[in-house]
């Protein structure tokens, strides 16, 4: 059932994907028409245009707040869920993360985890690390499941499965689910995957959730969902397992309905999910369900190095919505699975090289027109174009005194580009050189290219302005 672990690939396997997608018309057809319909669900919700600038700056000014007090509110949080009877785990990275949690599923004899929608269990590997202590990991959210299924990742944070069609899933499920018939109805396939969930979640020994907002003060997770196998998982199964990033956390509750309401409509244009989930910890004497034992993982894996950079910080607001990736015109051409890695399109740009380091992502910055219209439509406000020419330079250039190195500071730096700036700092600086140039340019000219050559020829010739009234008239008068 799991998929083979896929890391990030090197730059020139990088661009043969993203070749190999832009050749696929089908695949090109099917995401672009996915993604307009998600962009017009998107507008219709913020119809007006001031109201959203100013949600926008209220939510903005509450990620800054809480990430302005990051070490202090994590430390709240811990208190709280440990008073509220939650177990906290704090791992460095992917390794520690796994092993806290299969230390946690040994204890339990555990064979079978479910597991809520999560994007940071894919990017700690989570269900490859059960697999390989013996255990299953089975996603129950339905796009999840479906590209599990298929030994695929997910190509879109919000929307996993959105690169297949109906047929494409009917035959999966006829193929691999056991007792499935072939049907291209929506509804039946859905049936068949929650008749094949259901019975996991009751044989299951521990259920694994993702986190969208947890809150400081109160020590409450919140879980956002539409399917309502974010409940199941979370009190079902005798154990409860959350995983998040540190960056999560804001300080009080009313703090979360103004980026929930962004959240759920920059995602899938909804004015709200059908679930809204506050947990704040394990079943109590007299109460009839919930887990009788809760752990939250708090996940650092690179988030440190993004936090420690007043600029690169700015990358911790995203609240996971996907909007930028839906408004991508390099996204909406290749597809999730292109990039490949956890996060993909213009978040995935910005915060991967913090998660994996610049030596094996320097190209995915790269990855951008930079048309500014991730910028334009983050709930957030993440100045992600800026953060995206930031990287680059990062990965050109070795670290600037003062400052800390990024993870592979200086992966992409080249001699031959280093040499090509050097030369024209010092023509554009020198007045004396400049001047030498221009003259040796025009009387060497006829040495460059034919203007009649390559790809001038495709180009259809500018058509001469025409004079304005007053231009006119005093051609006139000259005449």
């Amino acid at each position: 059932m799991n998929a083979k672990p896929l890391q990030f690939v090197p730059a020139s396997e990088f661009k043969q994907r993203a070749a190999t997608a832009v050749a696929n018309e089908h695949l090109r057809r099917s995401f672009r028409g996915a993604m307009d319909f998600l962009i017009g669900k998107r507008a219709a919700q913020f119809p007006d245009a001031a109201l959203f600038e100013r949600q926008r700056a209220l939510a903005e000014h509450i990620r800054k707040y809480s990430l302005a007090r990051l070490p202090d509110l994590l430390e709240q949080l811990e208190r709280k869920l440990t008073e509220n009877g939650v177990q906290v785990h704090w791992a460095e990275n992917a390794e520690q993360a796994n092993a806290i949690i299969i230390d946690i599923a040994r204890r339990h004899s555990t064979k079978l985890m479910v597991k809520g929608k999560s994007m940071v269990s894919e990017e700690v590997e989570l269900n490859h690390a059960m697999a390989d202590a013996g255990m299953e990991a089975l996603e129950s959210d339905m796009g999840e499941y479906i590209v599990q299924l298929d030994g695929e990742k997910p190509s879109h944070i919000i929307m996993p499965a959105i690169h297949k069609t109906k047929e494409e899933i009917a035959r999966l499920f006829a193929a691999k689910v056991p007792g499935a018939t072939y049907t291209d109805s929506v509804d039946e396939l859905i049936g068949i995957g929650r008749a094949v969930l259901r019975e996991k979640f009751m044989t299951a020994e521990i259920g694994l959730s993702g986190v969208n907002f947890a809150v400081a003060e109160t020590g409450t997770l919140c879980l956002v969902e539409n399917e309502g196998n974010g409940r199941m998982c979370t009190t079902v199964p005798d154990v409860h397992i959350a995983i998040t990033g540190i960056e999560k956390v804001v300080e009080k509750l009313e703090h979360v309905p103004p980026l929930f309401g962004l959240l759920t409509r920059s995602a899938t244009g909804q004015a709200i999910t059908t679930y809204f989930n506050l947990i704040s910890g394990p079943r109590k004497p007299g109460e009839k369900d919930g887990p009788r034992e809760m752990h939250l993982v708090l996940v650092d894996n690179g988030r440190t190095q993004a936090y420690s950079d007043e600029q690169l910080r700015s990358t911790l607001q995203c609240i996971r919505c996907g909007a930028c990736m839906n408004h991508c015109p390099v996204y909406t051409r290749i597809g999730g699975h292109a990039y490949g890695t956890t996060y993909p399109g213009p978040i995935g740009e910005i915060i991967s090289p913090h998660l994996l380091g610049l030596a094996a992502t320097h190209v995915l910055p790269t990855a951008s027109s930079l048309c500014g219209a991730c910028g334009e439509v983050c709930p957030v406000k993440i100045p992600i174009p800026d953060l995206l020419i930031r990287l680059r330079g990062e990965a050109q250039h070795d670290a600037r005194p003062g400052h800390t190195p990024m993870l592979g500071q200086g992966a992409a730096k080249s001699g031959l580009v280093d040499a090509v700036w050097s030369g024209w700092a010092a023509l554009y600086t020198r007045p004396a050189l400049y001047r030498t140039f221009g003259w040796l340019a025009t009387r060497f000219r006829a040495l460059t290219p034919p203007m009649q050559s390559g790809w001038t020829v495709s180009r259809t010739p500018l058509k001469p302005a025409k004079r304005t009234l007053h231009e006119q008239m005093a051609v006139r008068e000259r005449r």
